[in-house]
């Protein structure tokens, strides 16, 4: 089975220095039929005006990966973390027993563009913890690159729950072709760019949620970039 989520249908919030759209519940932002998808509690695209961020703040017993799609965000952290995520690098927050950080916006004129994901953790009361990593799209372009696992394989982000997260660039006219365990959970999002699923065309910012299914196939129209969450 097949459910899409278009970006138009999202939650949307303009705050002046954010302007946010949720795919699930988030914050003042609550829809009963969106609250979560499999293990994935949070899907949020984020643009923050320059010289603007997220103040120190806490969080706990939740998984969180940012990417960044656009700009720069500065980030530190009560582990002692103070690090810099540009495009094309992947940052994976274990909020654990607990965590406090900030996230912010260092450009004098140019917005940052993101992507913050929440996963459930495995367990509660988990060790916090921090990673970042830059990934190679360029050399695997139009394949499935593997950015977070429980297990760290392939030089991934390392993550405390059962889940594989991948990350493709697709050139225009190029598909993936995806086998699935039908009694997993799988969540595509088109980040950027036009892709078609079956039958259904998803521009930037739409996802589709697939749950039974023994495959999948994603035919990009111009040129696109994806993540796709399997959840056991």
């Amino acid at each position: 089975m097949l459910t899409v989520r278009k970006s138009s249908d999202r939650g949307h919030l303009n705050h002046g220095w954010l302007d946010t759209y949720h795919t699930f519940s988030f914050g003042d932002y609550y829809d009963p039929n969106w609250e979560s998808f499999g293990t994935l509690r949070v899907m949020n695209e984020d643009v923050v005006a320059p010289g603007q961020g997220f103040g120190t703040h806490g969080h706990r017993d939740m998984e969180i990966l940012t990417y960044v799609l656009s700009g720069a965000l500065e980030h530190k952290d009560s582990l002692g973390h103070g690090e810099v995520l540009r495009p094309g690098e992947f940052q994976r927050m274990s909020a654990g027993t607990g965590i406090r950080h900030s996230e912010f916006n260092p450009s004098v004129d140019q917005p940052v563009h993101l992507y913050q994901i929440w996963l459930f953790p495995r367990a509660r009361g988990l060790q916090p913890g921090y990673e970042q990593k830059a990934i190679d799209l360029e050399s695997r372009r139009n394949q499935l690159v593997l950015v977070a696992s429980p297990d760290g394989a392939e030089g991934s982000l390392s993550i405390q729950q059962d889940a594989k997260v991948y990350l493709s660039r697709l050139d225009a006219d190029k598909s993936l072709d995806v086998t699935l365990d039908p009694t997993n959970h799988v969540w595509l999002q088109v980040l950027e760019g036009d892709v078609t699923v079956g039958g259904h065309q998803l521009h930037a910012g739409d996802g589709v949620g697939l749950t039974e299914e023994t495959a999948l196939k994603v035919t990009s129209k111009a040129n696109s970039q994806v993540l796709l969450f399997d959840m056991t």
